[in-house]
């Protein structure tokens, strides 16, 4: 598992067998679309020119993930676990959706 640090900021978690899995996802472009459309606290994830890296995730970020794993009902097959509040603006309820 690795986390997805921006600017700095540890923002996901990403369950991914290799760090090249991982830079793949990172390079991905609706992955990044996905990154600028979400917001945390009414800004984008990503503005678009924020460093982004990889790093190994720490234990309790591992934990974390697990335990949101198991907490869901119809597991399929994520991947990624936001360590920080995620809105959506483009929801069709507006952005608590």
């Amino acid at each position: 598992m690795f986390t997805l640090e921006i600017g700095g900021r540890p923002v996901a978690v990403l369950n991914l067998p290799t760090v090249a899995d991982a830079e793949e996802l990172l390079g991905d472009k609706e992955f990044r679309n996905d990154l600028t459309a979400l917001q945390s606290e009414g800004r984008p994830l990503w503005d678009g020119q924020a460093a982004m890296s990889l790093r190994e995730a720490t234990a309790d970020e591992r934990a974390e993930f697990e335990n949101s794993a198991a907490d869901e009902e119809d597991d399929d097959g994520g991947f990624v676990m936001f360590l920080v509040d995620v809105a959506d603006p483009n929801a069709p309820n507006g952005p608590d959706e």
